[in-house]
C-alpha cells in the first residue's frame, strides 16, 4: 500500500460490494487491478474464488504474469470469449449441444455462410457475404436471434451451425448469456464458483459482456470495474460506453473512485487533454493532473500541403533524436486513417529514418496500390508476366487459375511476351489455349483497357494516367466487393494518385517508367527488431501504448474527426476521446499538425482546421506554423473591438461581440443579424472587412 497514491489505496482496499474506478489515461489501472487481487488474497479469499476478465489475450497474460510475480498465486484470467468457451464447454448441454462442440474461426464462418447463400442461390455481389456475417456478428453481440436483411440466411446458417456442432466466435458470448439467462442452477453454480469478479477496460463492453458481467455479479455483488469512457473508441466492434456511465444505476450503492493522477505525462499535456475532452457531454468529470512538472508547450504546425505537414514532422524526429539524444523508438505518429502513413512514410524514407508501421502494411506494399502500379507497368511492358497475372482478373473476368497457366505456358512455348501473345489469341485461335465465349470477351476487354492506357499516356499528366487507370479498369466496383475495407482502399488509391501528382513537380521530364522505377528503389522498408525505429500508426492502434514524442497528424475537419461521424454528435464525441486518447500518449513531448490543402481524387482541395485544434487553449501551444502569425504577434494586431460592424464574405453583415486570443491568434466572436446566428471567427481567415469603425449602440 505505501507505493500507491491515497486514491489507488482506497480501490485496492475495497473488499465487497460493486465499485468502479474510473481510471484515466496513465494513472496505474493495472497496478490497481494486480494489487486488489493480492489484497483479497491477503486477507484469506480463495485464489479459485477470484475471476478476472480482460479484452486481449495480451492483456490477460500482463495480468497473470504480474499476480504470479506478486504472489505465486495461479488466478483465471482471460478475456470474455475464453471466459464463455470455458462455461460451454462445462455446461452447453443445457442448450442441446455436445461439450466437444467446434469453434469456427472468421475464414471457417465465411465459408460456412458462402455456402448458405449457394444453398439458396442468392448472389455474393458488392460484398454481401461480408455484409451479412458482420450483420450476424452484430446481432448477437446485442443478443438477438435474427438480422432485418436476409434471415433466410442467418437460420440456414444457425441450421448448418447446429449441424456441424459448431460455434461461431460471436456464439461464445451469446450462448454464454442465453445459458446463464434460461438455466438458473448453471447460473447459481458459477455464481458461487467465482465471489469476486474483476473487469479491466469496462467502456469496451458490448451488450452480451455487459450481459455476463452481470448475472455473474448479482448475487454477491462484488463487481470491481475498472475503465474510463473518455477513452471509449470502440462503438464500430459493438462497444457501448453507456455501460460504464450507467454503471451506479446498474449496481445500486456502487462506490466509486477517480484515479486522476498520471504518471506518465507532463502537466501542459494534461491540462490541454483535460480541456479538450470537456466538450464532451457523455462523460464522469475527472482531471488528469501529474508531479512530473508543466514541461515543454504543445507543438502546434499548419502546413499548406500534406507533404509539408510530413516534412515538418521528419525534421523535428531528427531534432529530437540529434538534440535530446531520443531513441527513435520513444517516438511515434498517429494519424485518423491507413491512407495517411504515405506522406510520412516518403519523409522518413527520403531522410533514412527507421520507421515500423504498428497493425498495417507499408502503403507500398498494400493490395491495392500493388493491383494499380502492376497495371501500369503493362501500360509499358509486353513482358511483365508477374504484373499480367496480378491484373488479368481485375475484376474478374472468367480466366480461372488452370487457364491462366494454359496461357503462360503456350507464351513461354512460342518465346512471345504475355501480352503480346495475349493480343495473339484474340486475331486466330491456338492449339494448346481453348478459350470459351466469356473467356475471350475478359481477354479482349484487358487488352482494349491496356491498348486505351497506352494511347492516354503521352497526352496526360502521370496523376491523370492513374485516376484513368482505376476508372477505366472498373477497380472500385471490384473493391466495393468487400465493404469492410473498401474506403481505405480508396483512400489509399487517393494518396497514390496524390504521389503522383507531387512527383511530377519536382521532376523537370516526368515519365511513368522513372516513376515506377523510383518506386520500386524508394519503397522497400527493411524491418529489424533489433534497430530502433519511428512507430506509425492509426490512432486506434495507439490506445495502451505511450511514447516521448507523439506527432498526432492531418487534425483537418472531414480527416479527424472524419466525415463519416458529421452527422452524429454521438459519433464526433468518440472522435474526440480518439483524439483524447492520442494526445494522452505522449510523455514529454507532443505535436498536434495539419495542413491547409490536401490533394483529393486528381486536385488539391482546402481544408478547415479541426474543431479539436480550436478546442486546446492557446495558452498550452506553441506555433511552429509559417503560415499562422505567432501569438506574440497576433496580440499586437489593433484590429476590431467590441461593437465595431464588419463585413464577412458569407454571413454578410455582423457585429463584434468580443476579441479574444484563440488557438489560431486573434479571434473575433461576431453577431449576424440577418441569420440570427453567432460565429467565432480567426481574424487571419475571416478576413473580416469594416463596414463602420463607429460602434454600433
Amino acid at each position: 500500500m505505501q507505493s500507491l497514491n491515497p486514491q489507488q489505496q482506497q480501490a485496492v482496499a475495497h473488499i465487497e460490494g460493486p465499485m468502479l474506478v474510473l481510471a484515466g489515461a496513465g494513472s496505474g489501472k493495472t497496478r490497481v487491478v494486480t494489487y486488489r487481487i493480492a489484497h483479497l488474497l491477503d486477507i484469506g479469499v480463495l485464489p479459485s474464488d477470484i475471476l478476472a476478465v480482460t479484452f486481449t489475450n495480451k492483456a490477460a497474460e500482463e495480468m497473470r504474469t504480474r499476480i504470479r510475480m506478486l504472489k505465486s498465486a495461479h488466478i483465471l484470467t482471460c478475456t470474455f470469449h475464453s471466459l464463455g468457451a470455458r462455461i460451454l464447454r462445462e455446461s452447453i448441454g443445457h442448450l442441446g449441444y455436445l461439450n466437444d462442440f467446434t469453434i469456427y474461426d472468421e475464414e471457417d464462418s465465411e465459408k460456412l455462410l458462402k455456402s448458405c447463400l449457394e444453398q439458396l442461390n442468392i448472389s455474393n455481389e458488392k460484398g454481401l457475404l461480408r455484409q451479412i456475417r458482420n450483420a450476424i456478428s452484430t446481432a448477437k453481440n446485442n443478443l438477438s436471434d435474427n438480422i432485418e436483411a436476409y434471415p433466410e440466411v442467418y437460420d440456414l446458417y444457425q441450421t448448418k451451425l447446429r449441424e456441424s456442432q459448431a460455434l461461431d466466435f460471436d456464439d461464445l458470448l451469446y450462448l454464454t448469456v442465453k445459458l446463464l439467462k434460461e438455466h438458473e442452477s448453471v447460473r447459481q453454480e458459477y455464481q458461487k464458483r467465482w465471489l469476486f469478479l474483476l473487469i479491466d477496460e469496462y467502456q469496451d463492453t458490448n451488450a452480451a459482456q455487459y450481459h455476463i458481467a452481470k448475472l455473474l455479479s448479482e448475487q454477491h455483488h462484488n463487481l470491481f470495474a475498472v475503465g474510463d469512457p473518455d477513452q471509449s473508441i470502440y462503438s464500430w466492434r459493438g462497444a457501448r460506453y453507456q455501460n460504464i456511465l450507467n454503471f451506479e444505476s446498474d449496481f445500486p450503492g456502487a462506490r466509486i473512485i477517480t484515479l486522476d493522477q498520471n504518471y506518465r505525462s507532463t502537466n501542459t499535456i494534461l491540462q490541454a487533454a483535460n480541456a479538450l475532452i470537456q466538450h464532451n457531454a457523455n462523460r464522469y468529470e475527472k482531471k488528469l493532473w501529474s508531479q512530473i512538472g508543466e514541461g515543454d508547450k504543445i507543438g502546434i504546425f499548419i502546413a499548406q500541403t500534406e507533404r509539408a505537414e510530413a516534412d515538418f514532422v521528419a525534421k523535428q524526429i531528427l531534432k529530437h533524436a540529434l538534440d535530446q539524444h531520443i531513441s527513435f523508438n520513444e517516438i511515434a505518429i498517429f494519424y485518423r486513417t491507413n491512407a495517411q502513413s504515405r506522406a510520412f512514410e516518403d519523409a522518413l524514407l527520403s531522410r533514412k529514418i527507421n520507421y515500423t508501421l504498428i497493425g498495417g502494411l507499408s502503403f507500398y506494399q498494400r493490395r491495392e496500390i500493388k493491383d494499380i502500379l502492376s497495371l501500369l507497368k503493362m501500360v509499358i511492358s509486353n513482358a511483365d508476366l508477374l504484373a499480367w497475372l496480378r491484373t488479368i482478373n481485375l475484376p474478374k473476368r472468367g480466366l480461372g487459375p488452370t487457364t491462366l497457366e494454359k496461357i503462360t505456358l503456350a507464351a513461354s512455348k512460342n518465346g512471345t511476351p504475355i501480352f503480346t501473345f495475349s493480343e495473339q489469341l484474340l486475331e486466330r485461335p491456338h492449339a494448346d489455349v481453348k478459350l470459351s465465349g466469356k473467356q475471350l470477351q475478359g481477354l479482349t476487354d484487358y487488352v482494349k483497357l491496356i491498348h486505351h492506357l497506352r494511347a492516354r499516356r503521352p497526352s496526360i499528366p502521370l496523376h491523370e494516367l492513374i485516376s484513368e487507370a482505376i476508372s477505366e479498369s472498373r477497380y472500385l466496383s471490384y473493391l466495393e466487393e468487400d465493404a469492410e475495407t473498401c474506403q481505405d482502399r480508396k483512400e489509399n488509391l487517393n494518396e497514390l494518385i496524390g504521389k503522383a501528382s507531387e512527383w511530377e513537380k519536382e521532376q523537370p521530364q516526368p515519365s511513368l517508367s522513372r516513376f515506377l522505377e523510383e518506386l520500386s528503389l524508394n519503397a522497400h522498408v527493411e524491418e529489424d527488431d533489433y534497430v530502433p525505429s519511428v512507430k506509425l500508426m492509426t490512432l486506434h492502434n495507439s490506445k495502451g501504448l505511450e511514447f516521448n514524442v507523439v506527432f498526432l497528424a492531418g487534425l483537418c475537419e472531414d480527416l479527424f474527426p472524419h466525415i463519416n461521424s458529421k452527422d452524429s454528435e454521438e459519433a464526433i464525441e468518440e472522435e474526440r476521446r480518439l483524439c483524447y486518447v492520442g494526445m494522452t500518449r505522449a510523455k514529454r513531448h507532443l505535436y498536434l499538425c495539419s495542413s491547409l490543402y490536401r490533394f483529393t481524387w486528381g486536385a488539391e482541395q482546402r481544408m478547415e482546421p479541426s474543431r479539436f485544434l480550436k478546442e486546446v487553449p492557446a495558452q498550452y501551444l506553441q506555433n511552429f506554423s509559417p503560415v499562422l502569425h505567432t501569438i506574440q504577434e497576433e496580440s499586437d494586431y489593433s484590429g476590431f473591438t467590441t461593437g465595431d460592424r464588419v463585413l464577412h464574405q458569407e454571413f454578410g453583415e455582423g457585429i463584434v461581440k468580443k476579441a479574444y486570443q484563440g488557438t489560431f491568434g486573434l479571434t473575433y466572436e461576431v453577431y449576424f443579424p440577418s441569420h440570427n446566428l453567432t460565429r467565432n471567427l480567426a481574424a487571419k481567415y475571416a478576413k473580416l472587412v469594416a463596414v463602420n469603425s463607429r460602434p454600433l449602440a
